[in-house]
């Protein structure tokens, strides 16, 4: 039987939180002291919250190291997607808070870039992507992406969704999601043109000029690399056209063979 989020959200707080609960990667509470059942961190700081509108079909479980962080360990938020009756992913975020931080989410004025959409901070861009960072990351993650994906087919069953969907909001996530699982449901045909146009006489790989710090030669062989360079707007550049995200899936039980950038280096 489905079970919607809205209806999750209207159970009893403790029923409601234990099912949330199961979003976030177990070896989450072990590396940062925190209990699962207290949900306090070693000085006794709640530090595990969440937003759940009781007639809403969406909710939003996140974890700080310290209770006052700006920035959280993990934030997810999901949400019933009606047209496909499926989970739907809307953002994940997975933070180490003792790495540095790059600014990339606000620009020079102090506002929010909102992904590069509305303005961007080519300084801190530049000293992130040289720290090792993608497109969008403002601290270096935690490699729990693996112990989520599990965590999301866990919760997919416990409301009786088969289908999970995600937006790949920049290029490197959608390598990633293809490691786990995802196949498309829009946009594998631009994933391959993309690979195509970065191998030697491509209209990408011609355009890895140098012209900018995001379009160096030989970035062109990473999935950082190339991401870095289509936020930079190298795929409107060359197409003429905006980078589209994605739209991917994946069905409980099944793990799709897709990779579109083979041989890749992270």
């Amino acid at each position: 039987m489905t079970f919607s989020i809205a209806k999750l959200n209207r159970l009893p707080r403790e029923e409601r939180n234990r099912a949330y609960l199961q979003l976030i990667p177990p070896s989450l509470f072990e590396r940062f002291q925190i209990d699962p059942k207290r949900l306090v961190n070693s000085y006794g700081e709640k530090v595990v919250s969440g937003i759940f509108p009781q007639d809403e079909n969406f909710g939003c479980i996140e974890v700080r190291h310290r209770a006052g962080d700006k920035d959280c360990i993990f934030s997810c938020q999901v949400s019933l997607e009606a047209f496909m009756q499926s989970l739907h992913l809307d953002f994940i975020i997975i933070n180490d808070p003792f790495s540095e931080r790059f600014n990339v989410d606000i620009d020079e004025e102090g506002k929010d870039t909102l992904f590069g959409s509305r303005s961007r901070n080519l300084k801190e861009e530049i000293r992130a992507m040289e720290a090792g960072l993608a497109p969008g990351m403002v601290r270096r993650g935690l490699r729990l992406m693996g112990e989520f994906s599990a965590c999301l087919d866990q919760f997919m069953d416990l409301l009786g969704l088969k289908t999970l969907t995600t937006h790949a909001f920049f290029y490197h996530n959608a390598i990633l999601w293809e490691k786990y699982g995802f196949t498309y449901f829009r946009g594998r045909k631009t994933m391959e043109r993309i690979h195509l146009e970065f191998q030697p006489g491509g209209s990408l790989m011609e355009r890895m000029d140098n012209s900018t710090p995001f379009r160096r030669k030989g970035m062109e062989r990473t999935v950082r690399g190339r991401s870095w360079a289509i936020y930079d707007g190298l795929y409107l550049d060359v197409f003429g056209e905006l980078w589209e995200s994605p739209v991917m899936y994946k069905t409980l039980g099944k793990v799709y063979q897709v990779n579109t950038f083979p041989d890749q280096i992270y």
